[in-house]
This record gives C-alpha cells, sequence and structure tokens, in this order.
C-alpha cells in the first residue's frame, strides 16, 4: 500500500511566515544586540521588562536589515519606550 496522497489538481502555494517567524540573521548582522538583549535576561533573572531596551534595539535592527518585515515599534508595544526617548528619558538619563 502506497503512502503517498494524491491532492488531485490543487497545487500548494507557499504563505510568508506569521508574525514573529523570520529568517536567521545567517551572517551576524544584530548579533551584538541579541547577545546585549540575552546577558540582560540572564542579569535580571530572566525578567523580560527590565531588558526591553535592548529588545526594542534588536528588532531594529532585524527590520533594518530587512531580516523580518518593517513594523511600527509602538504596534510590537514599544510605545512607551519611544515616549520616553523623545521626551530624554531614556535609560541612563536623569
Amino acid at each position: 500500500m502506497s503512502t503517498a496522497m494524491n491532492f488531485g489538481a490543487k497545487s500548494f502555494r507557499p504563505r510568508p511566515p506569521d508574525k514573529g517567524s523570520f529568517p536567521l540573521d545567517h551572517f551576524g548582522e544584530c548579533k551584538l544586540f541579541k547577545e546585549k538583549y540575552l546577558r540582560c535576561l540572564r542579569d535580571s533573572d530572566f525578567d523580560n521588562s527590565q531588558c526591553r531596551i535592548h529588545s526594542k534595539d534588536y528588532l531594529e535592527c532585524r527590520m533594518d536589515r530587512e531580516l523580518m518585515k518593517k513594523e511600527p515599534l509602538e504596534k510590537l508595544g514599544f510605545k512607551d519606550l519611544l515616549e520616553e526617548q523623545s521626551e530624554g528619558k531614556g535609560p541612563g538619563s536623569h
């Protein structure tokens, strides 16, 4: 008995991956940003709220290098960080 399936005349059409699935960074273009984010996670006992600026920087790197679809940072959950930066209240400023 054959395990091959006959799909008839319909052909499979690939579709782009869902948000969050994107090409690997084969050339390490965003490796520094990824390492900063992972180091921050380790140093903060994996409390990702402490590392959001690094996450934002990493996603910006990926978008700038077309490793993921360009999205407004507000839509990715970084509206508060953008407001802080525009007001001069970013990390390290007092």
